[in-house]
């Protein structure tokens, strides 16, 4: 079997802290629980006992947020200034939010817990301080981050990368400055690389004319994602991106529409998954 390397998504840090501060006992942990949620999919519920799929997963959430708070309403609206304004230009792109909303983090954040209640206010919470963590420029968070997935995919050498959520983001840019991690496969899941004004024209390189690219070192990428995924906005990266090879749309779960847990059990990554799992 072809190795194959996670990069985790956001609100991971409790695996760091249930771990006793180990990073490598967090990447275990998260690993377990991808290797489950893989083998729903490749199987079709067949019961799991111990399969393993997964390689290793580039653990990073502990680079970006020291001391996390638990995602609530209440955080949502106590967010510091640069997750707020991630926040606000998050929100101006869901649907039905129109442009005029510069300022109205209280409304914003109300729309959104009326409209999918606890969940969406426990991932703007999880989404808007890490991706802030992450995208200030110069931040010291966002070159951690980059070195450790970029030390777990050369350890490794891998034939497949997998990167889910802020992951994605992650991990296009150290494929990027680190020109030597050859990828056969980067599957990205629920993927916000597209997300006009909060991530898009803040990545490293920055996009020509308004176009990304695929990595050099990377052969064939695949995007998959649910088409209400709120953190997947544009779901289709290929209006933003070219090199992509192959992107699927799938319909995961109308509240559960990021977990990786759905992406991993849904059967869409198995066609392009099998090649490497003889």
């Amino acid at each position: 079997m072809d190795k194959i390397v996670g990069v985790h998504g956001i609100g991971k840090y409790h695996y760091y802290r249930d771990a006793g501060n180990s990073a490598e006992g967090a990447a275990s942990a998260v690993r377990e629980k991808w290797d489950r949620y893989l083998h729903k999919g490749l199987t079709g519920g067949v019961p799991y006992t111990k399969e393993r799929y997964v390689t290793d997963i580039a653990y990073y959430a502990h680079l970006l947020c020291e001391h996390p708070q638990e995602p609530s309403a209440r955080a949502v609206r106590a967010m510091d200034v640069p997750s707020q304004e991630i926040f606000v230009a998050w929100a101006k792109q869901l649907p039905r939010m129109g442009e005029g909303l510069t300022g109205a983090l209280h409304a914003v954040t109300g729309w959104l817990l009326n409209r999918l209640q606890a969940n969406a206010a426990d991932l703007a919470g999880l989404f808007c301080p890490e991706v802030a963590a992450y995208m200030t420029a110069g931040s010291r968070a966002r070159e951690k981050a980059r070195a450790a997935v970029a030390q777990t995919i050369r350890r490794n050498q891998p034939k497949v990368v997998i990167a889910h959520s802020l992951g994605s983001v992650v991990t296009y840019e150290t494929l990027w400055s680190n020109p030597d991690l050859r990828i056969d496969l980067l599957l990205t899941l629920g993927s916000p690389l597209g997300m006009q004004n909060v991530i898009f024209e803040r990545l490293l390189p920055a996009p020509i004319n308004g176009r990304g690219k695929k990595p050099p070192s990377v052969r064939r990428w695949v995007n998959i994602a649910d088409k209400d995924d709120i953190v997947a906005i544009p779901a289709e990266l290929r209006r933003s991106f070219t090199g992509i090879d192959q992107e699927t749309l799938v319909n995961l779960d109308w509240l559960d529409f990021h977990s990786v847990r759905n992406y991993l059990g849904c059967g869409a990554l198995n066609e392009h998954l099998k090649p490497y799992l003889h």
